[in-house]
């Protein structure tokens, strides 16, 4: 281990200046094959997320990894081990096994009466957005484009706790993009393996109170227009702008 002759290339351990924060913490993700596996237990109990460091000795030519991680105003070092690759993107994966064999490191334990199965399922579910999310980011552009606009994350009808991804309000139209998953997509949701009872459950209610959310705006002389996630946004923007378009010929005609 080491390098005899030179010191190892500063692409080995040095990050890139100018780096975000948010590109350091993907590049610790990344190594640790993932955000749940980077805990420490502190003195007092608690978990607190860990990184990586690297560090390079210039008279032995070596590259030290150290767990660093907030602790009482203070951020502890603590030594993992060495590690030689040419590139820092293999030493810090080098570290974080290392740091996982050696037992330092590993997943927080779920909080009492947690539904989730396992930490990492806890955090991707903690994790899902409410609103702009990927599809429904790229229908508002598209229908943005068509000179369409709209309401983002609004509700309907007044008194009525329910709310729509994008609201038309003259048109009384009211979109909601579905996820495949929580909205119970007939193509690709799947039951899940570990507490599939409360899955069920749960996906039921959602579907459930969305029939009954429609029913609702239809009531009030609304159209609702649901999107699952998986759609071409081509063809659902076209599905909401000709919904739009139909109200707004229909009102040109009945002027006198």
């Amino acid at each position: 281990m080491g390098w005899r002759d030179k010191p190892p290339p500063e692409r080995a351990w040095r990050g890139r200046q100018g780096r975000t924060r948010k590109a350091i913490v993907a590049e610790q993700d990344r190594a640790a094959g993932g955000r749940e596996g980077r805990y420490v237990k502190r003195k007092d109990g608690d978990y607190a997320l860990a990184s990586i460091t690297l560090k390079l000795l210039p008279r032995t030519r070596r590259i030290r990894a150290y767990l660093r991680w907030s602790e009482d105003g203070r951020s502890p070092a603590l030594y993992v081990g060495e590690v030689e690759h040419l590139t820092r993107a293999a030493n810090l994966e080098q570290a974080w096994r290392i740091a996982k064999d050696r037992g330092l490191v590993g997943e927080r334990p779920l909080p009492e009466g947690s539904w989730a199965s396992s930490p990492a399922t806890r955090s991707t579910m903690r994790g899902n957005r409410g609103r702009d999310t990927a599809p429904e980011l790229r229908i508002r552009s598209l229908l943005h484009r068509e000179g369409l606009r709209y309401r983002v994350s609004a509700r309907p009808l007044p008194g009525v706790r329910r709310t729509a991804d994008l609201v038309f309000t003259r048109a009384r139209v009211a979109v909601f993009v579905d996820g495949c998953f929580w909205h119970g997509c007939p193509d690709h949701c799947r039951p899940a393996r570990t507490n599939s009872d409360f899955w069920r459950a749960k996906i039921d209610a959602n579907r459930a109170r969305d029939a009954q959310t429609d029913q609702f705006l239809a009531e009030a002389g609304w159209r609702a227009i649901r999107i699952w996630e998986h759609e071409d946004p081509v063809q659902a923007a076209g599905r909401v702008a000709a919904a739009v378009r139909d109200f707004a010929a229909r009102s040109d005609h009945n002027v006198p």
